[in-house]
Parts: C-alpha cells; sequence; structure tokens
C-alpha cells in the first residue's frame, strides 16, 4: 500500500521548503489533443487526471501488454482490435483466461471520452473506474490487482515511465487506471468521409445514393443515434426481446434495470456510435446480430413490444417498425459506410507499440 502523507497547516511552508528531489511534480505537462470541430471543441477529461503525453504513452503500451492478466497472455487490446474500430469481431467471447464464454459482446472504444455512462448499462461513470472490471473479472483478464502492482513494480521498464508520467515511486492501481484512461480518451474517430463532406474537406461530395440514405438516416434514426457522435449517450430498450425473466448471472439479461431498479430500464442499453459501423459487426449487447442486414430487418419488421419498450418505437400498444424497402436499405448502407474511418482503423500512434 502506499504511504498516505498528512501536511498539517501550520506546517506547510516548512515542508514545502524542505521537499525532497524525488517528490512528484507539481503539474504534469500540458497537453491537449486535437478533436474536429464537427464533433467537439475538446477532450471531455477529469481533474483529477490532467492529460500529458507520456501519461497517453504509458497507457497506450500498457492497453497492449498482457501483463495486465494474470496468465499474462491477454491484454486490452486482445478484445478490443484497432483494425475493427476496437471491437472484436466476436459475438460472445471466449478468449478470457477462463476461456469460458462471455454474456456480453465488447463494445467497441470509439469516441468514449465522450460518453458519461460506461459498460453496454451504464454501470461505470468513467474511463478511470471502467479499466477494473475487465481486469478483475475471473472470465476476461482475471488479475489480482495486488499480483499486478507487484509484476509492474519489478518490471525492468515500468517504474521509470511511471515515474515520468505521475512522479512516483511506488506504482499502483491508481495510476494504472488513470494511465489506461487516458488513451482511450484519444480514441478519437473523426475523419470519415461524412465527416470531410460535413466540413467541406478535400473537395469530399456525397453520391446520391449515399444523400438519399443520409436523408432516410435523419428521418428514422437520428433521435437515439444524435450529433456527429451518433449517440445520445442515453439507454434504450430496442425492442429486442419481450421477456425479461431470467435473473440469473446478476440480472445480466435485465440491462440498465441491475443498475437502477426501475421498472422503465428493463431490456434498456447503451446506445452505441455507428461511427465504423461497417467493420464492427457483430451487434447488440450480445452480439446477436451477425450483420447489419440483420440490424435491418429488426427495425423494418421484428421488434417487439413489451412495457419498457422505449417511447420512440412505441405507437400505443403496437410498436413502431420502419418498414423499409429494398431501395431504402440500401441507400441507408450506402450512407452509413461513409462513417468508416479508415485514418482511426490504420492510424500508428494508436497501434501497438510493441510492433513497432
Amino acid at each position: 500500500m502506499r504511504r498516505a502523507i498528512i501536511i498539517l497547516p501550520l506546517i506547510i511552508a516548512g515542508s514545502l521548503a524542505c521537499r525532497k528531489a524525488e517528490d512528484p511534480p507539481s503539474t504534469p505537462e500540458d497537453y491537449n489533443p486535437e478533436v474536429p470541430w464537427n464533433i467537439d471543441e475538446s477532450v471531455p477529461t477529469v481533474d483529477r487526471n490532467p492529460f500529458s503525453k507520456k501519461k497517453i504513452e504509458l497507457g497506450r503500451m500498457l492497453f497492449y501488454d498482457p501483463i495486465l492478466s494474470s496468465n499474462n497472455s491477454i491484454s486490452c487490446a486482445t478484445c478490443h482490435r484497432q483494425e475493427k474500430a476496437f471491437t472484436d469481431g466476436i459475438a460472445l467471447s471466449s478468449l478470457g483466461v477462463s476461456g469460458k464464454q462471455l454474456f456480453r459482446h465488447s463494445p467497441g472504444l470509439i469516441n468514449a471520452a465522450w460518453m458519461p455512462g460506461l459498460f453496454w448499462e451504464g454501470g461505470a461513470k468513467d474511463l478511470e473506474s471502467l479499466v477494473f472490471g475487465p481486469i478483475t473479472n475471473p472470465d476476461e483478464m482475471g488479475q489480482d490487482l495486488r499480483e499486478l502492482e507487484n509484476e509492474l513494480n519489478a518490471h525492468p521498464k515500468y517504474p521509470n515511465l511511471f515515474e515520468e508520467a505521475f512522479g512516483i515511486k511506488d506504482i499502483s492501481r491508481v495510476e494504472v487506471a488513470r494511465a489506461l484512461a487516458q488513451f482511450q480518451r484519444i480514441l478519437i474517430s473523426g475523419n470519415s468521409k461524412y465527416d470531410q463532406w460535413v466540413r467541406g474537406e478535400n473537395n469530399v461530395s456525397l453520391s446520391n445514393a449515399e444523400e438519399r440514405g443520409l436523408e432516410l438516416f435523419r428521418q428514422k434514426c437520428s433521435s437515439c443515434h444524435a450529433t456527429d457522435l451518433f449517440t445520445d449517450n442515453a439507454f434504450h430498450n430496442n425492442g429486442l426481446d419481450d421477456n425479461f425473466s431470467n435473473t440469473s448471472h446478476e440480472m445480466i439479461f435485465l440491462g440498465r434495470f441491475r443498475i437502477t431498479f426501475d421498472s422503465a430500464d428493463l431490456g434498456a442499453f447503451k446506445t452505441p456510435t455507428l461511427r465504423n459501423i461497417m467493420v464492427t459487426a457483430p451487434y447488440m449487447h450480445d452480439g446477436r446480430f451477425e450483420n447489419i442486414d440483420e440490424v435491418l430487418d429488426h427495425y423494418s419488421s421484428e421488434i417487439k413490444i413489451s412495457p419498457s419498450l422505449d417511447e420512440l418505437l412505441r405507437d400505443g400498444n403496437s410498436a413502431v417498425q420502419m418498414n423499409l424497402s429494398v431501395a431504402e436499405r440500401e441507400d441507408l448502407k450506402s450512407f452509413l459506410n461513409t462513417l468508416t474511418d479508415q485514418d482511426f482503423l490504420t492510424n500508428p500512434d494508436l497501434s501497438d507499440p510493441f510492433l513497432q
């Protein structure tokens, strides 16, 4: 455990005057990641974890390092692959240390800095608190946090890197979480064909099919997939199920209800961003839809009615089905393809540093 240092008000001046050379620096290196203007003005952060380049680079190393897992075989990147917009392409993964199949599809880490509630049900309030879930889950990385601290402190490189980034001598789980959060906050996708068209860059224009698809999207999808983040960061029951009697596995099948215990949240899950949607199959919180056509099938004719079905998909006692024609589906897919950001999927600054 790290020792707490208590400084009494009457001796503050003397303590500061006698500060040892190895004490942490008072301020980190200032750094402001660039953000495309159609997304936001700046990257949201938290006061206790201001940006610095050294923290980001350290977080990147930790993200790709299997040292975070109990058997040193699983890294964050195992289930969050850059070429798939930091998803894994698996409906329900069994790549964790236990080999057991998980109950949730790995969510993408796309523009996660703007998400006020994380995980499919919003169980984590920020990226700092999010990281402990997968690290300690026995079916994911299965790591004991004390053992992780011991491994990192005994590592030939990490102690120096943590001291440079945070000004500390003894590595704790707190700095591990903060470094990982820093890297995940710069996973910013905002340079797709759509983005360049919106910003009037590179003489990019949309085809007729893409423009028709955009209009369909605005009419039928943008209430939940809002703004240029393409999510409202809210939780909705989108009619996947109508039976919520399964309370096994910590009520994991009940959606946000397991967090709020509000019956209105039964079957409600976080609205995922549609950015890079065409490379992040399968879809939904449990990966039940293998491709985008199955998603469109659902919204076109398969929405299930239940008391907690979102009002946006309800008309009295009936579900509002989109009833998309074949031509409309093709146009909508044409537009969704414009949200693929190849720069994000291939940016070397976000890739595995151990392979460079």
